[in-house]
Formats: structure tokens, C-alpha cells, sequence
């Protein structure tokens, strides 16, 4: 069974600095989440963050295999309608959270830059980002990968693995050491 494509979860937590016309935004901002042309999330209106607004919303999204980038659209309004002129966008690469030496399940917090329309830096937005996978959860996957390859330390027994970076330092030396 071959999948079209994956839910992707996006919990977008707050934006800094926005403005438009070089003056900072005063109220109704809002984010708008694209995985493609057809799939498209909004956040609720944060009335009262002005240039730095807070949502906390989680969104969860379909997104397609074939998709490259996200798009994230921060738009303000004036009234309650929803409408929205684009104070800042960014497009980010799929490949910063779907890749890599972690599980693609595992949660990412990632900040980026936004772009007013000219072009120009305009704000920075935070988010969360994870890919929903049913079976495994960050640690267990974690750990049962490394241990099948080998490149994990056994912790309590054969089936308990650990994914362990650095240099090791052993507590005890072996009998035959250098050190008498």
C-alpha cells in the first residue's frame, strides 16, 4: 500500500517584531499555514500581541509525499473578518524537519525569518513541527534503530539500546591496565 501522503502537525507558537509600512503591527494578526495549493490552516486572530503575537495553536495538516516547502503567511486585519494583508512570509524546506540523523517523528522547534511582499526582513515567526507516525514514538525508534545497526550502548540487557554521541569515559579499568 503505497501513501500519498503524511499528517504533519504544526503548533504555531508566536511571531516577533512584525510590521507593516515600517510601524509596528497593532492588533489581529493571524498565521496561514499552506503544504500545497490545496491544503490550507488558519490560526485564530491574536487580538491583543500586536508586533509580537502569541497563538499557541496546534494545526494538524495533510501533506502531500511530493511536497518541498511549507509556507507560513502572517497576515493582520483590521476588523474581525479574517481577510488580511501579508506582513510576512516564510517558505521553509520540508528538508528541516523530514531527514537527518533523528526520527522523522520527533518534535522540532524551528524560528525563521520572515519576508514582507518587497522582499524585504520583517519579523521572525516560532514554531513546532512534527511528522505523525502511528507506531513509534521518538525514543523507542530512536533506540530500536540504533540498536539493530549496532551503533548503540546496551543499557539494561540485550533489547535496551541507547543512541550515545561524544567520547566514552570509562569508571573502572580492566586489571591488565597501564596504570599500577
Amino acid at each position: 500500500m503505497e501513501t500519498k501522503s503524511r499528517t504533519l502537525e504544526i503548533t504555531i507558537l508566536s511571531a516577533e517584531d512584525l510590521r507593516i509600512h515600517n510601524k509596528p503591527v497593532k492588533k489581529n494578526a493571524f498565521v496561514v499555514v499552506s503544504t500545497d495549493a490545496f491544503n490550507n490552516k488558519a490560526t485564530k486572530i491574536d487580538r491583543e500581541g500586536g508586533s509580537y503575537p502569541t497563538w499557541n495553536e496546534k494545526l494538524v495538516m495533510e501533506m502531500p509525499m511530493q511536497t518541498r516547502f511549507i509556507t507560513f503567511q502572517v497576515k493582520s486585519c483590521k476588523g474581525s473578518s479574517g481577510g488580511g494583508k501579508t506582513v510576512g512570509f516564510a517558505r521553509i524546506p520540508v528538508t528541516d524537519f523530514i531527514g537527518g540523523y533523528s526520527p522523522e517523528s520527533c518534535l522540532r522547534y524551528l524560528s525563521y525569518r520572515l519576508m514582507d511582499p518587497k522582499g524585504l526582513k520583517n519579523g521572525i515567526i516560532n514554531v513546532y513541527l512534527r511528522l505523525k507516525e502511528p507506531f513509534h514514538d521518538c525514543s523507542s525508534q530512536a533506540a530500536a534503530s540504533a540498536g539493530s545497526i549496532g551503533m548503540g550502548i546496551p543499557i539494561d540487557g540485550p533489547r535496551d539500546f541507547a543512541v550515545v554521541t561524544g567520547i566514552p569515559l570509562w569508571t573502572a579499568y580492566p586489571s591488565n591496565a597501564l596504570f599500577t
